[in-house]
């Protein structure tokens, strides 16, 4: 009785947590997702407006895609890789960074705070996509964790060639950046 209590435990531990795992696959699209509550931060005459964002946009280009919870403390996890990618200087013909920022997990009464930095990076970095997700739409599409990061480097066909949530070590880094120039 005690083997097949223990099992069952066991059994309910480890379901709950393949559960919380991201839906993400290698050489496969991203599930479909559109944000339609905030959207794709524009920036026309310094003015930041917002459009509907769907995941099947992201063709055409090699993108390291970031999805993050409207927290300083996911944002700064993976810094360094966007340091790293600034530094590099891609060819903005054939290279993109996707920033998801889910303004919806953000820490209760950080909600206005989390905005106008979005729209502030905006303006800093016209190039890069910016996406303010205020419902959880590709949280709950892509089945991410709360209060994490997630990195994917997608192909020009939009096929994942790396995912990984939570911090990056600097040999994913690195590796991220030499997948990035063998896709260019």
């Amino acid at each position: 009785m005690r083997k097949t209590v223990l099992l069952l435990g066991i059994s309910a531990l480890l379901s709950s947590a393949y559960s919380q795992a991201h839906n993400l696959q290698l050489n496969a699209t991203l599930p479909a997702v559109t944000v339609a509550d905030k959207g794709e931060l524009i920036v026309k005459n310094q003015e930041i407006s917002a459009k509907p964002w769907q995941s099947t946009q992201l063709k055409g280009k090699v993108r390291v895609l970031q999805h993050i919870a409207g927290r300083s403390s996911v944002k700064e996890k993976n810094y360094p890789l966007m340091e790293a990618i600034k530094a590099q200087h891609f060819n903005g013909a054939q290279y993109q960074t996707t920033n998801i920022i889910n303004a919806d997990d953000a820490i209760f009464g950080t909600g206005p705070f989390v905005r106008s930095s979005a729209e502030k990076a905006k303006k800093e970095n016209a190039h890069s996509q910016i996406v303010l997700d205020n419902q959880s739409a590709v949280k709950n599409a892509w089945k991410l964790k709360e209060k994490e990061s997630l990195i994917v480097v997608l192909d020009k066909e939009a096929k994942v060639k790396f995912v990984h949530e939570g911090k990056l070590s600097s040999a994913q880094i690195n590796e991220i950046l030499a997948l990035v120039k063998n896709l260019l």
